[in-house]
């Protein structure tokens, strides 16, 4: 256990906090602040375990990481005025997002061994969905598409992957996935008794 590797740890952690917090915020322009920082770390995160256990391992989901932070970041940005033309700009960009993800998608599924396409199938498909959830009104969309997206990814941080012919567990990559559906029920425990219930309209910021 090297130094990196104890780093890794701790940036997921900081990841966890970010992620399982991004989902309790109604105000869409905040989530995408919140959830963009933690994509940070989490890129952060795969950086440290990459000078810990080898970059070739870890490049794909520094790229993945990556990718996420830059859109919730200026996502970020854009949704911080309610404009027609940042709606515009958010939609236009929304699609680029949506052709990388369906590029990588495909390389990912192409590149993955025979046995778990289907698994990487059912990731591309789960990520595109959660890209999209994530621009739609309301908070229910990114939440419904959020949990399907991770449940797909805990998938794939264990053995059932079959990575580099390596049986191995990311634990810290599941916890990370469990905390984005812990912070979705609890969102959902918070307000199922309140008369005030989440509209379909998130908050304008």
């Amino acid at each position: 256990m090297n130094t990196w590797f104890v780093i890794a740890q701790i940036l997921g952690v900081i990841t966890i906090v970010f992620e399982f917090t991004s989902y309790q915020i109604e105000n869409k322009s905040k989530y995408f602040l919140a959830t963009g920082i933690g994509s940070f770390f989490w890129m952060a995160m795969f950086v440290a375990m990459g000078l810990a256990t080898g970059m070739d391992t870890q490049l794909s989901l520094i790229v993945a990481a990556t990718y996420s932070a830059i859109r919730n970041l200026v996502f970020w940005q854009i949704f911080t005025k309610n404009t027609p033309q940042r709606k515009e700009i958010g939609l236009n960009f929304l699609l680029v997002m949506i052709g990388v993800a369906l590029i990588a998608g495909i390389i990912s599924i192409i590149n993955a061994p025979e046995q778990v396409r289907w698994l990487h199938t059912l990731g591309m498909i789960a990520a595109l969905s959660f890209v999209i959830g994530q621009y739609l009104p309301g908070v229910h969309a990114v939440r419904i598409t959020v949990t399907l997206y991770a449940i797909v990814v805990i998938l794939t941080q264990t053995p059932l992957n079959i990575l580099y012919s390596d049986f191995r567990w990311n634990i810290m990559g599941i916890l990370i996935e469990i905390a984005k559906i812990s912070s979705v029920i609890i969102f959902y425990i918070r307000f199922s008794n309140d008369p005030k219930k989440p509209q379909l309209q998130f908050a304008k910021p």
